[in-house]
């Protein structure tokens, strides 16, 4: 970890970055950086993971703190993504092998995923079980000054359990034992965006009547957590939350369900599940840390107190982590959120072919179930940052518990 000072950039507070220097980062993204540690309500200073990269306004991989100001841009378009992972009483030496009408056993089971879970920007036809849909329904009028949004909450009946496009997965994964898990990516589809979209608007609209010192150009518009306008974004922000982690759990049981009626059905093996870890990567909370309470943004970074449990996931075809937090104050209780990415997606589809990706799967021998396969290079390894080095770099955020590879992948 590597700091830079507040008389560089004539910044208010200093910016720590876990990484070794700055030639392992984007020019711009050190540029968002200083923007936010000019800001005249962020707290301490301003943390970057060692995944980070340029986001909207602030870097992904970013953590801020901040003094009764929330930032719709600093969570991020996507409110609530985070990962979900099971661990499996199943070893992958059990389900090896076996051939089933429609190929061997693990392309049986990523071809039933990508048959039985939307992706992309598909979505169940009939609207599906949602608790937090429904109780939002209940608590109208926490949301009804907002009506453009409404249209949301019945909308996302029909997405509740649904995968998503971009870096978003679905994972059977083996650990270093040999021990096979489940793991998910994903967040809160299309309420998300449409809620951090609303609200920079309204921030923006509000900033520029208030006279803000803060240049739009930083696209860090603002609102003070007390006000009308912060409480409404709060409450909206809450709710994509809920929903990203109900539609994970839900994704994840019907996974569950269908890897275990196809493993037991051809591999003749009892299926046994261990304990559910779901976390977010992207949102903002209140939290006390050095003597005050500050809502905390992170961005792309996941939380990481001492002993918390959380997941870390690598690019498909890499591996992932499992990981035990440290606690450690200077990031905030905070760890990256994945590898980071080193190209652009239209960068990595300019560097590598769809053949290189699709040869380098199974050279890996990863099974990848995607529907259209031709814009496959902007998920692929090659574009992301080394995961190993990236936990390297932050030996004193986390520490790993479990490190899986990845068997068979399903994209959006």
């Amino acid at each position: 970890m590597f700091v830079v000072s507040n008389e560089r950039f004539e910044t208010r507070v200093p910016i720590r970055i876990w990484l070794e220097n700055e030639g392992q980062m984007e020019e711009s993204c050190l540029t968002q950086a200083v923007h936010l540690a000019k800001l005249p309500f962020v707290y301490r200073w301003v943390s970057l993971m060692p995944d980070t990269h340029t986001g909207k306004g602030m870097p992904i991989g970013g953590v801020i703190a901040t003094r009764n100001v929330i930032i719709p841009n600093a969570v991020g378009s996507d409110i609530g993504c985070g990962m979900i992972f099971v661990p499996m009483g199943v070893r992958l030496e059990e389900i090896q092998g076996i051939t089933t009408g429609n190929g061997s056993l693990i392309q049986l089971l990523v071809g039933d995923i990508l048959r039985n879970i939307p992706v992309g920007i598909n979505r169940y036809k009939t609207p599906q079980a949602s608790k937090v849909l429904d109780a939002a329904k209940e608590q109208l009028n926490l949301y009804e000054e907002n009506r453009e949004l409404l249209p949301l909450i019945e909308d996302g009946y029909y997405q509740t359990g649904t995968l998503g496009g971009g870096n978003h997965f679905i994972e059977l994964q083996v650990d270093e034992e040999g021990f096979l898990g489940l793991m998910i990516h994903s967040g809160s589809r299309h309420m998300g965006k449409a809620i951090c979209d609303y609200f920079h608007k309204k921030a923006r609209e509000l900033n520029e009547k208030w006279y803000s010192e803060v240049p739009d150009e930083y696209r860090l518009a603002f609102f003070p957590a007390d006000t009308e306008e912060g409480k409404q974004y709060i409450a909206w922000m809450n709710l994509a939350l809920d929903y990203a982690y109900e539609n994970r759990q839900s994704m994840m049981e019907r996974v569950m369900e269908l890897v275990k009626k196809q493993i037991e059905k051809h591999a003749g093996v009892s299926v046994t599940f261990g304990e559910t870890i779901n976390c977010h990567h992207n949102y903002a909370a209140l939290e006390h840390h050095y003597g005050r309470n500050v809502w905390v943004h992170r961005k792309g970074a996941t939380r990481a107190r001492a002993g918390e449990i959380a997941v870390i996931p690598g690019a498909m075809g890499s591996y992932s982590y499992v990981v035990e937090g440290l606690g450690n104050q200077e990031s905030f209780c905070s760890s990256s959120h994945g590898a980071g990415r080193a190209y652009s997606r239209k960068g990595a589809m300019e560097a590598f072919s769809t053949e290189q990706v699709i040869l380098d799967l199974r050279a890996r021998d990863v099974i990848l179930g995607k529907q259209k396969k031709n814009d496959v290079a902007e998920e692929c390894r090659f574009a992301y940052k080394d995961i190993d080095q990236v936990m390297e770099q932050q030996k004193d955020l986390v520490k790993p518990l479990k490190k899986l590879r990845t068997v068979g992948v399903v994209k959006g």
